[in-house]
């Protein structure tokens, strides 16, 4: 047996929805006043914490000083690009180290990634397939497994690497928007636990 149960409504009075005196129509406009002003405050700041993909895209470069397992420091060059493209957006970095005996070392990056099913989270296209389809590369071959995701005002990229000897590497690239240009933090974890950070921060060029 279903019960129902019966619900009265109160009818509004004048004195409900009506100022009584011009004190009380003044606290009403002051107090709709101050709804909308935080209305307006809020809505401002939460647009401003969430960004669009499209805010990273430019050049940015800088520099920073490296401490190694030995003690010794070198002196890292650092630079980004992020640019649009059909299917999502490339990444290309690049790192220049300096040697304290005056050796230069380069290393440049290049991934293109690719809107996936889920919101802000893009996968890396490193690779064709027989029919020209971008896929995912595999970590079984030594091969970097590559994803990004897009939080507020950082992308960060994740690379995991399979070593031969069966220990996994994890690789976190976050850049976070500033005012000038992005703050960039790496981290390196073997089997979980931390072996490297970097932070420095990157100027829009």
């Amino acid at each position: 047996m279903i019960q129902t149960v019966a619900t009265s409504r109160a009818k509004p009075t004048d004195t409900a929805i009506r100022p009584t005196s011009p004190i009380q129509e003044r606290a009403l406009a002051l107090l709709s006043l101050m709804v909308l002003i935080l209305a307006l405050f809020f809505g401002s700041a939460a647009r401003a914490s969430a960004h669009d993909i499209s805010d990273f895209w430019g050049s940015y470069a800088g520099s920073v000083e490296v401490i190694n397992s030995d003690g010794g420091t070198d002196l890292r060059d650092l630079s980004v690009v992020l640019t649009r493209t059909s299917k999502g957006f490339v990444v290309q970095w690049s790192t220049v180290t300096e040697k304290g005996d005056g050796r230069r070392k380069e290393k440049t990056y290049t991934v293109e990634f690719i809107q996936s099913d889920r919101t802000g989270i893009y996968s890396a296209a490193m690779q064709r397939n027989v029919f020209g389809h971008e896929v995912q590369q595999d970590p079984m071959k030594g091969q970097p497994y590559v994803w990004a995701r897009l939080s507020h005002e950082t992308l960060t990229v994740f690379s995991m690497f399979i070593h031969e000897n069966g220990d996994y590497e994890m690789q976190q690239y976050d850049r976070s928007l500033t005012p000038e240009g992005l703050s960039l933090i790496f981290t390196a974890h073997i089997n979980g636990r931390p072996v490297r950070q970097i932070e420095a921060e990157l100027l829009r060029q």
